[in-house]
């Protein structure tokens, strides 16, 4: 009875951070907005949720989370099993044309879209399943050796080939500024995917609109310069306070 205490106690001091951590992230969201001249409506907070248990994501669902950001598809599998699809899943990770087939049945959008190939599969496999996917190319905006994603010269080329791809709507890019120690010195980053989704506008059809760039380390900035989509994980699950009450 005592350790069935200590556990329920546990988990309700979780679920106070967790929810109290998305409210506070919530805010944020909403104050970088104002400085850019927008409505935090404009903003979509996707939860990524990589090694995190699906009580901790139910808890987020309940504090108003309603994107999830997976970066491996058999660890999405395994959780949309159990939550299934009253949340909008987003796979944020690399995607290996061989997982094609899993990841076309479980997400809503594809943010990692860095090749031809990796187009051409999902679209294949979308098409097998008779539905149409939501997709964004992945940039390397930072050009560093150990990221995925496509090079800035050759974006427009990638989105006027995904464009072609049937049972595809291409909505926008997604790209990752560098760690640095301080969140200001990622503006640059920003400034330059925010500049390349808009040239690549005209030639990406209607369905574009999407710039998914910030993350925990710095969304704020990625927001004043032009983000809607912001992907937020340590900042939600992997707080100080949580670890402690582990």
């Amino acid at each position: 009875m005592k350790v069935n205490r200590i556990m329920h106690s546990n988990m309700q001091n979780r679920e106070q951070i967790i929810t109290k951590n998305i409210q506070d992230i919530q805010k944020r969201i909403s104050d970088a907005a104002s400085r850019a001249g927008k409505s935090k409506r404009e903003i979509t907070l996707l939860a990524v949720t990589k090694d995190v248990s699906v009580e901790d994501i139910r808890v987020a669902i309940r504090a108003g989370i309603r994107f999830l950001g997976e970066n491996k598809v058999q660890e999405a599998k395994q959780k949309f099993s159990q939550i299934g699809p009253a949340v909008t899943w987003h796979m944020i990770g690399h995607l290996q044309t061989n997982k094609a087939r899993t990841a076309a049945a479980i997400f809503d959008l594809v943010q990692s879209i860095d090749s031809e190939k990796v187009a051409e599969a999902l679209s294949r496999e979308a098409m097998r399943l008779d539905r149409h996917l939501d997709v964004l190319v992945e940039v390397n905006i930072s050009e560093e050796e150990n990221k995925f994603g496509i090079s800035r010269e050759k974006t427009e080329e990638l989105v006027r080939l995904v464009r072609t791809k049937k049972n595809l709507r291409l909505r926008g890019l997604m790209s990752m500024a560098p760690f640095v120690p301080e969140p200001e010195l990622t503006r640059p980053f920003f400034r330059d995917l925010s500049s390349l989704f808009e040239k690549c506008r005209p030639l990406a059809g209607e369905h574009w609109g999407i710039l998914s760039m910030g993350m925990t380390h710095d969304f704020e900035v990625a927001i004043e310069e032009g983000a809607n989509l912001v992907r937020v994980g340590t900042g939600i699950f992997h707080s100080r306070e949580l670890r402690r009450s582990a």
